[in-house]
């Protein structure tokens, strides 16, 4: 086993949009095992958008990366050394492992790590449609927009790793799903292969009035319930199309990400509507977490929950398939190879 650990750490604050010098490839030595400890080799790395917000220096609902320090980020991956009884080697686990190729941790802390059963479910799939992702989709569908059969759900960033679950999970639930999403490759792969009933390619539709109007020759019942990862203009033309009492999930506003301002055009049309909008962070909701995953786990073993994922090679390309992430290069989830 290698003595070196290679981390990429963040480097600066970004000034609007994140580019590679913001952060810095390091590598450190090993250091020998202490009671209760257990060290992980990461095998994938999960990048995520909200790691955006957490490299601002601003209130947030979690605390800033700090500068210097390994970036934050899930990971699974093998036991490769164990002193905790509860773990031996080989075990599959699954943590906030961080942008680096091996994880140290005090296995004894509560959740630190989880163990995972790889005979029916990839090894990746722990970091998006039967991870913190899925469960994130599962929490905003069920417990926010909780549609009814025949209603319309509609889905932002829809061939992304929550967006792609909140469609196929309200597909399952009776209701009808339309994605927006940005290309023609990104919609088809949303309506063949996740089997949404729609998708819109915003890219076709620049400004609210044009997406307004594709909305409203998707969705002919108006919409119901809406599951919120862009803001920008996509909220301002779903809200245009609300029906009386529909519900809102805001669980992402990228198009604010870099810093830019996020203005709504008709907030008024949230009273007028009767809408409800709750925002939400699935990690203060563990609670709904077992039920979840079992539902996730179930739908991907049995081949009825599709998924794909992007993935780059090695420690080094995270930063760059990141900044990719948040220009939409990726397809779906988005992960970095390390083994």
């Amino acid at each position: 086993m290698s003595q070196t650990n290679r981390q990429i750490v963040l480097a600066s604050r970004p000034k609007g949009e994140v580019t590679p010098a913001n952060f810095r490839l390091v590598e450190t030595a090993l250091a020998p095992l202490t009671d209760g400890q257990v060290r992980v080799r990461n095998h994938f790395l999960s990048l995520d958008p909200y790691m955006r917000g957490r490299m601002n220096e601003s209130k947030s609902y979690a605390a800033s990366q700090p500068l210097d320090e390994v970036m934050i980020g899930g990971t699974v991956g093998e036991v490769v050394e164990s002193q905790n009884a509860n773990f031996k080697v080989g075990d599959k686990v699954v943590g906030m492992g961080g942008w680096q190729e091996f994880q140290t941790v005090d296995a004894s802390q509560r959740g630190v790590l989880q163990k995972v059963d790889t005979a029916h479910v990839p090894l990746s799939a722990y970091l998006g449609s039967v991870g913190m992702p899925g469960v994130t989709a599962w929490y905003g569908l069920m417990k926010i927009i909780n549609p009814k059969a025949g209603e319309t759900v509609v889905v932002s960033a829809a061939s992304g790793a929550v967006g792609s679950v909140v469609g196929q999970l309200a597909k399952s639930r009776g209701a009808r799903a339309v994605g927006l999403a940005g290309g023609a490759d990104k919609c088809r792969y949303v309506v063949e292969e996740l089997g949404f009933d729609a998708c819109i390619d915003y890219k076709q539709h620049p400004d609210v009035r044009s997406l307004s109007a594709a909305l409203k020759a998707e969705c002919p019942n108006g919409i119901d319930g809406y599951f919120e990862n862009v803001g920008g203009i996509i909220l301002d033309a779903v809200l245009l199309r609300a029906n009386a009492f529909s519900r809102i999930a805001m669980c992402g506003m990228i198009s604010g990400y870099d810093g830019q301002p996020i203005p709504m055009a008709a907030p008024q049309l949230i009273l007028v509507n009767r809408m409800k909008v709750e925002g939400f962070i699935v990690s203060e909701h563990m609670e709904v977490w077992p039920d979840a995953l079992k539902e996730l786990g179930t739908l991907v073993a049995t081949g009825k929950l599709k998924y794909r994922e992007s993935v780059a090679e090695g420690i080094a390309a995270a930063p760059e398939a990141f900044i990719g992430l948040l220009k939409g290069k990726n397809f779906v989830k988005q992960l970095v190879k390390l083994v």
